[in-house]
Parts: structure tokens; C-alpha cells; sequence
């Protein structure tokens, strides 16, 4: 009998269906449930960054006046926190029943706060549960075995620097009132501040970076190493990365990113909002301008990967036309930087893709023109932002699927919601899986992964329909799971038609 299994079972094999062989680790995609935030009693709720509570089998999802707690597994709403009296939501993060909230002052060049909430009672947890860390606390994430919160204090100033004479490319003067961009360190276990580190004196290298703004250095967001031993945080309207040692919470240098060239194959734009959309080649440099960022490990060595969104000035003082500095034609309306282009010299804010680097902020990988590409095939691009940043990457997300390592990349500016699902298994040669495309959610904010029971699921906050969305992922069974399953189904074939004779 066992013969004749084996026998089967290499026959199933060279007989398999071509989706047990398929390159996608993906076998199907599935809408599970979309919660819509928006309600008469909450006013002023959105959904924006959210994070998932195992022990309660819940997902938190966070936006400006509080959080709305939903049950995983149909969506329905389990509370909404308010958080007005302490200021205004940006962030959370949750680790093993512990959720901390990232707000911000009324005042957002004030110290901000972290609170601490336990997600089983959903109610702040006892004895140290607020910590004060610096101006406007964009993002929070935990290290990955829990013991470190990390807090990117964006501190974006109200009122920015006045312009110095009246050169091309500009610069500015800084800030008047410009608090200090940082990253909190709090040790988890005494829930103190272990330190505060800034970027005076840091160490720059790469190129590109954008320090003539009338601003400082700005942490967006962070991604951990395995270990817990560095941190990578955006710092996008710089167009750089900050690299901190986690063993001496001291930053060890700030990375300048370098700049795209939309004139080359594969990196074409479409440079105008005149409801014809048309991708090509265009005398124009990108600043990556990273937003979201995540980290992962292949062989070993660590690579990051950016979501390329790009970002002027909260005011828009760095930005203008492209006729200011020369630009004509096609090129006429473009939003470039005003702080790096000049005559026959422009750079616009993004990339319009996501990359992946290595660990010390080298390039291996870009996604070029295919994310905008691939929002036109599917009707969904929106032309009125071409002139802008194109489709706007935004978010970005790891997960595993039979091995694998998906990213998930949130596009903000398509007309429905859109997340570009790649494997980036090997750096080098990440390929397109699919586009999830979801009708009523626009504006991905913040992705969310999770597996539960063995099934991974993609929680997609979307910030301008104000609605969070669930999809589960199935990935395709191992080749030798068809073989076995085949092989099975021939043997009970074959012991019907033995039991048909017989009878």
C-alpha cells in the first residue's frame, strides 16, 4: 500500500495543476468585512492608523479625537476611546495586552504624550500610564521583543522661516518657534524616557538632502531591525534617513537618499492634470521623500522598504510651479521644490514608488513607474494629482505567506482605495503580486498585518472614506499538499471502481 502511494504521489506531481506551480504565493483575496467610522455621536473620528490586539482578537484603530476598538472577526464596534482630553491622537501600538497612544498637544510645539492603555479592560493601565516625550509625537512602535517604545517626535513648527534674499534655489531662515526633531526612547518595563536623541552634530552623508527649508529635521516614521538593535526613522521632507543605534540611543547618521530620474526607461511620469493621462520620459529628478518604512532580514542582512510618498512644508512655502524656474510645456504646472531647482534643473517632491535599501540607505530596488501605471490599467488613477505626486505611496506593511515576505504598499491618491501587494523575498527581484482594490474606501492611511489560526489578514485604515477594511489572504498550498490531495483522489477512485467490479 505504501508503494503504491508513493507511486501516486510522484504521478500527482508531474500531473499537478499549474496554480499548485503558480510564481504568486497568493491564492486568493478575500473582502472579510469595512466598518465605517463615521458616526453622529463621534464627531471628528477618522480612521488612520490602526494595530491589532491578539488576546483580545480585536483592531485599534486610531484618529485624531480617540480610537475605535472593532472586533476582528465581523468588524462591529467593541468601544470608541476618547482621547480629547489628553490632546490629539497621531499613533498607536500595541504588544502582549499593552496599547500606547501617540498625542499631540492642542498646541503642537508643546511636548506631547504617550499613553498607556491595557486592551483587555480598554482603560488606562495601572501605575505609570503617561509619559511626556516631544513636540507633536507622529508615530510610536514597539522593538520587536517589546521592551522599547519608540516615539517619532515630529515637531513640525507653526510658523516657518522667512526666505533669505531672493536666489534660485531658495532657502530660508529657520523657525522661529521649532522644536527640536527626536525620538523618544522609553524602557517598557519602568515606562521612563531612557533618552531623547536628536541630530545636532550627526553625521550626513548620501546626497540630496534638504536642510535649506526653515525647518529642522523631521522623524516620520520607524522600522526596528530583528534584533532590536537600530532604527531607521524617515525624515521626509528631508529626503533622508536617520540611522539609530539602539545600544547607544544615539543616531549614527542621517542618510541622504539621492534623487530619481524621470527621464530614464522605467520611471516615466505623467507630468500634467489635463484629463489625458500620458506617462513619459520628463526632464525632472524625484526626491524620494520616504513616509512609511519597514524592516526585514534576508541571509541575514537587514533591508528597508520605503514608501516613496513625498512631502513639502505643511505651509507649502517650498513648493512651486515649474514655469518659476524655467519650466515649460509639460513641465510648466509640475509642483517641484523651490529649495533645490532652478533653471532646466527641477526636482519634484516623491518618487511615485516604493524601494527597498539596504541597511546603510543604499538603493537595490525600485518599483519605477509601474504603481502608476498599474492605477491607470485599472481605471482608478486620479489625473488631477499628476501634477502633484502622482499616486502617493504612502503606507507600507510586511507580512509572510508560505515563506514569503509580501509587502503591502498603501497608494493615497487613487480613485478607490488601492494596496500593491509585491514579493520582496529576494530584494534584488521583487515582483508584483496583485492590486487590492476596494469600492467605497479611498486614501489608504495605515496597513495592519496578522495571522490568526494560520491565516493572514491585511487590516486597510482609509483616511478619507474613514473606513477600515479586513481582507484575508490564502496562500497556495505547497506543491506537495496538490500531490498528496491528487494522489488521494486517484486512490479512492481507483478503490470505487475495484468496489464497482466487484459488485
Amino acid at each position: 500500500m505504501m508503494k503504491n502511494t508513493r507511486i501516486a504521489v510522484v504521478i500527482a506531481a508531474l500531473f499537478m495543476p499549474a496554480v499548485a506551480l503558480a510564481a504568486t504565493p497568493i491564492s486568493s483575496i478575500t473582502k472579510e468585512w469595512t466598518y465605517s467610522h463615521t458616526r453622529p455621536e463621534v464627531p471628528g473620528i477618522f480612521s488612520e492608523i490602526s494595530a491589532y490586539d491578539s488576546i483580545t482578537n480585536t483592531i485599534w484603530v486610531a484618529g485624531i479625537v480617540g480610537v475605535d476598538v472593532l472586533n476582528a472577526t465581523n468588524g462591529s464596534l467593541v468601544q470608541h476611546i476618547d482621547t480629547r482630553s489628553f490632546g490629539s491622537i497621531n499613533s498607536l501600538a500595541i504588544y502582549n495586552g499593552m496599547a500606547a497612544f501617540a498625542i499631540q498637544d492642542s498646541v503642537q510645539t508643546n511636548p506631547g504624550v504617550v499613553k498607556l492603555f491595557d486592551t483587555t479592560s480598554r482603560s488606562l493601565v495601572s501605575g505609570v500610564n503617561s509619559i511626556t516625550v516631544g513636540a507633536l509625537p507622529d508615530m510610536i512602535t514597539f522593538t520587536p521583543d517589546g521592551s522599547k517604545l519608540l516615539v517619532a517626535n515630529e515637531g513640525t513648527p507653526t510658523t516657518y522661516g522667512t526666505r533669505i534674499g531672493t536666489t534660485i534655489p531658495r532657502s530660508y531662515n529657520p523657525a522661529a518657534v521649532d522644536p527640536a526633531g527626536s525620538v523618544s526612547i522609553i524602557d517598557v518595563g519602568t515606562r521612563a524616557v531612557l533618552a531623547t536623541p536628536g541630530f545636532v552634530g550627526v553625521t550626513q552623508t548620501g546626497s540630496n538632502i534638504r536642510t535649506n527649508t526653515g525647518m529642522d529635521f523631521e522623524p516620520e516614521y520607524i522600522a526596528v531591525n530583528a534584533t532590536g538593535t537600530k532604527a531607521y526613522v524617515t525624515l521626509q521632507e528631508a529626503n533622508a534617513i536617520g540611522i539609530l543605534d539602539l545600544n547607544t540611543n544615539t543616531f549614527e547618521k542621517v542618510v541622504g537618499l539621492g534623487t530619481k530620474d524621470f527621464s530614464l526607461t522605467g520611471n516615466t511620469i505623467d507630468t500634467r492634470s489635463n484629463a489625458l493621462v500620458n506617462f513619459a520620459s520628463a526632464n525632472v529628478k524625484g526626491l524620494y521623500m520616504p513616509d512609511g518604512i519597514a524592516a526585514y532580514e534576508v541571509g541575514g542582512a537587514t533591508y528597508l522598504v520605503t514608501a516613496n510618498e513625498g512631502d513639502f512644508r505643511e505651509d507649502d512655502g517650498d513648493r512651486s510651479n515649474g514655469s518659476t524656474v524655467g519650466g515649460t510645456g509639460d513641465l510648466a504646472g509640475l509642483r517641484i521644490s523651490n529649495t533645490d531647482s532652478s533653471t532646466d534643473n527641477l526636482f519634484a517632491a516623491g518618487a511615485r514608488s516604493f524601494s527597498i535599501l539596504d541597511a546603510n540607505g543604499t538603493l537595490v530596488f525600485d518599483s519605477g513607474d509601474f504603481l502608476d501605471k498599474k492605477a491607470a490599467e485599472l481605471g482608478i488613477y486620479d489625473d488631477t494629482r499628476s501634477i502633484q505626486k502622482g499616486v502617493e505611496p504612502e503606507g507600507v506593511e510586511l507580512f509572510n505567506l508560505n515563506g514569503r515576505v509580501i509587502a503591502a504598499i498603501g497608494l493615497e491618491r487613487t480613485l478607490k482605495g488601492a494596496v500593491a501587494l509585491y514579493d520582496i523575498t529576494d530584494p534584488v527581484n521583487s515582483t508584483f503580486l496583485d492590486m487590492i482594490v476596494t469600492e467605497g474606501d479611498v486614501a489608504p492611511e495605515g496597513l495592519e498585518a496578522f495571522t490568526i489560526n494560520g491565516i493572514s489578514y491585511l487590516a486597510i485604515a482609509n483616511e478619507v472614506s474613514n473606513t477600515t477594511t479586513l481582507y484575508s489572504l490564502a496562500p497556495v498550498p505547497e506543491p506537495e499538499t496538490y500531490a498528496l490531495l491528487i494522489a488521494g483522489l486517484g486512490l479512492v477512485g481507483f478503490s470505487a471502481r475495484r468496489r464497482q467490479k466487484t459488485a
